[in-house]
């Protein structure tokens, strides 16, 4: 059935109470077809031997890699995450109030989880390169598996905090059937900005810049003059994991800006916006980069995907293999 304005009702047996469907361009809704359908499963597919790796391989488990696996877990949540996407290509939600609340509850989790994730590995860099004699009493296993915990912890407490009147009243904030929006108060809306975007984004930008300035001129002492060689090694191999996660943090603020930047100033809704469409797919896209950078960074990484491949990782005692 078609409307005044031409496009198609998301539920035509409900005339009255329906959504009308975005009509978008062919190109462009294939184009989103393709990039959610392909981007999806490879996602997933990376992040699972990005996890399976670390917590395989007992010579993986450092602390840094810990960190590495935490942001794992939520970029494979992002793969999966994806599939609803799908559903949602012409802004119609077929799923249901509960699914609604449920679909995008989660991505405002694995947001917040990704961000802290971030912050830890930040912290990490930090403690590593501007204090390296005390980093390995400062910066322990045992401590950054609470910090983790405490990182999803945290962003489920919040986001739950934020939306419990939507996680009460499913669709409550919906205007016709076939919309999905969760909605959320002023404060909520400041509160979630401040602690998942503001305050984060200022303490990874603050700390990389310190990082970066210290590494510079330890890689020129280096240079000019070698005084201990134990050191100096630990030292280059501590700036080389700095400058890998440095590339891992970058190219996540790049993608999750934009996010931000378009929800403070667009005035509709931001799911209903064509500008949303690129927006999130840049943070779906980030997702899957991730494990591509530590292929390039990490030769531990391609190893580890070589034995999981062949399905060495089935042998016994191949958790004891030589990775590194």
């Amino acid at each position: 059935m078609e409307t005044l304005e031409g496009t198609e009702l998301c539920f035509p047996q409900l005339f009255n109470n329906s959504c009308r469907k975005t009509k978008r361009p062919h190109f462009e809704a294939m184009l989103i077809y393709i990039l959610v359908s392909s981007i999806s499963p490879l996602t997933v597919t990376l992040n699972l031997l990005v996890i399976i790796s670390i917590s395989h391989f007992k010579q993986l488990h450092t602390s840094t890699n810990l960190l590495l696996l935490s942001l794992a877990v939520s970029d494979f949540f992002v793969g999966l995450h994806m599939f609803f996407q799908i559903t949602a290509t012409d802004d119609c939600w077929f799923l249901g109030d509960l699914m609604c609340v449920l679909y995008q509850y989660i991505a405002y989790i694995i947001t917040s989880a990704s961000v802290g994730n971030m912050v830890l590995i930040s912290i990490d860099r930090y403690v590593a390169i501007c204090d390296p004699l005390h980093y390995s009493t400062k910066v322990t296993q045992k401590r950054v598996k609470i910090c983790v915990c405490l990182c999803w912890t945290g962003s489920i407490v919040l986001q739950s905090l934020n939306h419990k009147d939507t996680l009460k009243q499913p669709g409550r904030h919906n205007s016709c059937s076939g919309e999905c929006i969760l909605g959320i108060t002023d404060i909520a809306g400041l509160t979630d900005l401040i602690l998942t975007f503001i305050a984060p984004i200022t303490v990874i930008v603050v700390l990389y810049m310190r990082v970066f300035v210290v590494a510079v001129s330890q890689a020129r002492a280096m240079r000019s003059q070698v005084t201990a060689v134990t050191f100096v090694t630990a030292k280059k191999s501590e700036i080389k994991a700095a400058r890998a996660l440095g590339v891992v943090v970058v190219v996540f603020l790049i993608c999750l800006c934009p996010y931000y930047c378009v929800a403070l100033t667009s005035q509709d809704n931001l799911m209903n916006t064509s500008s949303a469409t690129i927006v999130i797919s840049l943070i779906y896209v980030n997702s899957c980069l991730n494990p591509i950078i530590y292929a390039f960074f990490y030769p531990w990484f391609r190893k580890s995907v070589r034995f999981i491949v062949i399905l060495k990782i089935l042998q016994p005692d191949s958790c004891d293999a030589n990775i590194l």
